[in-house]
């Protein structure tokens, strides 16, 4: 049976050079960066070099780029980090109510914690409305975190709007970004953008899982979570996961977002023309969101009963973030979405190397689905 992948929103096929980078740094020049030895050395040059290249395609000085072991713990030191360096100036926190979970659940718990968090609901057209976080912002805020695009929707939100406006009202309060779904994908600028810690990702973009970055403004104080090392100049200690830093630097390099950008784009819209054509189709992504990205709804079957009947099919989806493991989507809750429509859900998410074939397996899937699959 063919396979259809087109969960990539969930993780990437790892591309041959940044594999192979990985078991060279494994096999060949394994050394600890931080040994002082000339092996040590030939290892810290890779690290650095990766580092190098990250902070290129973010338009960031290498310095301020900070390995973290993903996505998730990027987000958190951002976001505890920064409160706790700053709560003397105030305890307010501004967000959105469709956060990925890493970011609105580090929420939540800042919330037990004392700290007032306004979460910002999505608008009609379903981003964030950047007028709405600004003034929401007061004197005792202290962090603004906003991702730039939705990893359910593929909403696109208005950072540097938001940013401006809410540095203007208070030029202390710090702004972070989760870019996961963004960097490597649409070009991502830190100084466009005017973010003060923008997250990003390696899986996403075909580098190996286990391994992410941190961008961190120059002149931006915020405290470590774990301790015990030097390395990441003390702000994310322990030895450097190298084999999975140098792939990511290997794919990043491989990265052409204009063409990339222009492939899954071709095969957003024609999938979209073609499910436009099936009355029980309800699309939840906004109209302007990312092309990586098609959130749709099937009408009265259960994501999970279409999930497993694509895969039946050797077509793969998601009914939302991996990360929440089938579990109810606060992102789609926060969109208004009814009971039904959200629980109907299904994710498309789209690569470089997905074809029209993989669409048409897909469309061939949910028709299938729609007229062999129970009804609720």
């Amino acid at each position: 049976m063919t396979e259809h992948y087109l969960d990539n929103s969930a993780t990437t096929c790892v591309s041959e050079a940044s594999a192979q980078k990985a078991l060279q740094l494994m096999r060949t020049n394994y050394a600890n960066p931080s040994s002082l030895h000339s092996m040590g050395f030939a290892a810290s040059q890779e690290l650095e070099s990766a580092r190098q290249t990250v902070a290129k395609l973010i338009g960031a000085d290498s310095a301020e780029v900070y390995f973290t072991s993903g996505g998730t713990e990027a987000n958190n030191l951002a976001i505890f980090g920064a409160v706790n360096a700053h709560k003397r100036a105030g305890n307010r926190i501004i967000t959105s109510a469709f956060e990925h979970s890493s970011v609105y659940e580090s929420m939540l718990e800042l919330q037990k914690q004392g700290f007032e968090v306004v979460f910002i609901k999505p608008d009609q057209t379903g981003s964030i409305n950047a007028q709405q976080v600004v003034d929401a912002v007061d004197s005792k805020t202290i962090l603004v975190s906003v991702m730039l695009i939705n990893n359910e929707t593929g909403a696109i939100n208005p950072i540097r709007e938001i940013a401006l406006g809410a540095k203007r009202k208070n030029p202390k309060v710090l702004i972070h970004t989760d870019a996961v779904q963004a960097a490597g994908k649409t070009e991502v600028k830190v100084s466009r953008l005017c973010v003060d810690m923008l997250t990003l990702s390696g899986h996403k973009i075909h580098a190996p899982k286990g391994v992410g970055a941190l961008y961190i403004k120059k002149g931006v104080r915020i405290l470590p979570r774990n301790f015990g090392g030097k390395q990441e100049k003390k702000l994310r200690p322990g030895t450097e996961a190298l084999p999975l830093i140098g792939a990511l630097g290997v794919a990043v390099q491989e990265l052409d977002i204009a063409k990339s950008s222009d492939t899954v784009k071709a095969l957003k819209d024609y999938t979209i023309q073609k499910l436009s054509h099936i009355e029980d189709i309800t699309f939840n992504s906004p109209d302007n969101s990312t092309p990586y990205i098609l959130n749709f709804s099937v009408k009265g079957i259960r994501s999970e009963t279409m999930l497993h009947h694509l895969a039946s099919m050797g077509v793969y989806v998601s009914s939302g973030s991996a990360c929440s493991k089938g579990g109810k989507s606060h992102v789609l809750s926060a969109l208004g979405l009814d009971a039904d429509t959200a629980d109907s859900a299904i994710r498309v998410s789209f690569s470089k190397h997905n074809t029209t074939d993989d669409c048409d397996a897909l469309i061939e899937g949910i028709t299938n689905g729609i007229e062999n699959l129970a009804r609720r």
